[in-house]
């Protein structure tokens, strides 16, 4: 059967030589440093806590355990999805950010007081989890909103630069900033981050929602809205693609070079906070490569196929990677990992972005957001496999299991994707 056509989106803009850049757009010069301030305050936070947990407890599966709470709002994803769609991402967005800078200042008060512990910090990051996962999907459907079609390609390339980058920047930070001054101080530079998130959130317009009464719902008619969201990706193939492979790279990819980088760190590689600061930074310095590539090269008229191509590659260098104990070939391996994540990641967002209707983007992010929920899955899984089988026996299966389950998406959704006409 052939892949219906993809709804319409809006009229393509036509843009004047000196407006190819994302900058052109007012929206964009604000919504760029908010993303890269709340970006950077994410990657300090979850290393500072995943360090806090495993050195309090010394227990891989309690670690993972704390890495899948940050997760469990991915269930309500497509909620956040819906709301965008009704109220517009903007108002969404700064509700979200507000809800972060809450959170910090909880932790910095407990943390100043001496009285953070590793019960506070699953119940905060339970708090965490049930909004921070749909983060990234809002943030990509209000620069869809706010950009013209020509430079949506640039725009999230941009925007995956920034947020990689502030990853390196966040690990090395981060871990600095603890050894020097202590978490309590730490924290209160998280909260400074997330502060300025949220301030400059104000300055982004949203002509299409705002100008707009907002119409009140009831349950029912959100439950309604939602499914209409998931029936829309049902019978379009290329999405029901993008998204399983967006589930299978959470589960089966980055268990391993996250969540589990700080048990790596000491039990594999015998390094100290420090070293995983640089682990962490290997990482993210490789997905700022790949970025960049994709913000200056574009991902071409072929995103799909970019896309499972690097999704392929991915999974290779992280069965290599299974079975390093060198730290320094680590790294190595870790930024190959993450400059072929980027490439695999980068044109999943553009294809879903290109190929909705306005009216389901907020929606088919918030499901692409759900995919995520993979994550906590494959972090509780790794780490009951590490605490029977070791770390080289369950990261091989778990790639392997990845790599395979790649080549079927690619060869069940061949048609659609494979094949793809040029956008």
């Amino acid at each position: 059967m052939n892949a219906p056509a993809p709804e319409p989106g809006p009229a393509p803009h036509r843009l004047s030589p000196a407006s190819t850049s994302p900058f052109s757009q007012r929206s964009f010069r604000f919504q760029w440093p908010s993303d890269l301030a709340v970006s950077w305050a994410f990657e300090m936070e979850t290393l500072l806590l995943a360090w806090f947990v495993l050195v309090e407890t010394g227990s891989v599966i309690w670690l993972t355990g704390f890495g899948a709470l940050q997760f469990v709002g991915t269930l309500i994803s497509p909620l956040y999805g819906v709301a965008g769609d009704r109220l517009g991402q903007r108002r969404v967005l700064s509700a979200m950010r507000a809800a972060y800078v809450a959170q910090a200042c909880c932790i910095a008060a407990l943390a100043l007081t001496g009285q953070l512990s590793v019960v506070a910090v699953f119940i905060i990051a339970f708090g965490m989890g049930l909004v921070r996962p749909s983060d990234i999907g809002v943030r990509n459907a209000l620069i869809a909103a706010t950009m013209p079609a020509p430079l949506l390609a640039k725009a999230i390339g941009i925007e995956r630069v920034s947020m990689d980058a502030a990853r390196v920047v966040g690990a090395l930070t981060g871990a600095g900033i603890v050894a020097m001054l202590g978490m309590g101080q730490a924290y209160v530079v998280v909260a400074l981050l997330y502060l300025v998130s949220l301030a400059l959130t104000f300055g982004i317009r949203e002509p299409s929602s705002e100008a707009s009464a907002i119409a009140p719902a009831s349950l029912l008619a959100i439950w309604q809205e939602l499914g209409a969201g998931i029936a829309y990706a049902r019978r379009t193939p290329a999405l029901m693609a993008a998204l399983f492979l967006a589930c299978l790279a959470n589960f089966a990819a980055y268990p391993l070079t996250g969540g589990l980088l700080p048990h790596v760190a000491r039990e594999v590689y015998r390094v100290d906070q420090a070293g995983l600061g640089t682990l962490f930074a290997c990482f993210s310095g490789g997905a700022v490569l790949g970025s960049l590539l994709v913000s200056l090269r574009g991902v071409g008229p072929q995103p799909a196929r970019v896309m499972l191509a690097s999704a392929a590659l991915w999974f290779g260098f992280l069965l290599v990677f299974a079975r390093v104990d060198n730290v320094a070939i680590g790294m190595a391996l870790l930024m190959v990992t993450g400059f072929l994540q980027s490439l695999c990641m980068v044109p999943m967002s553009v294809l879903l972005l290109r190929i909705t209707a306005t009216a389901f983007r907020g929606r088919i992010m918030g499901l692409r957001m759900l995919a995520i929920y993979g994550l906590p899955v494959g972090l509780l899984l790794t780490g009951f496999g590490i605490a029977h089988l070791g770390f080289a026996a369950t990261a091989t299966i778990f790639a392997g299991f990845g790599l395979l389950a790649t080549l079927a998406i690619a060869w069940h959704w061949r048609t659609a994707l494979w094949r793809m006409p040029a956008a």
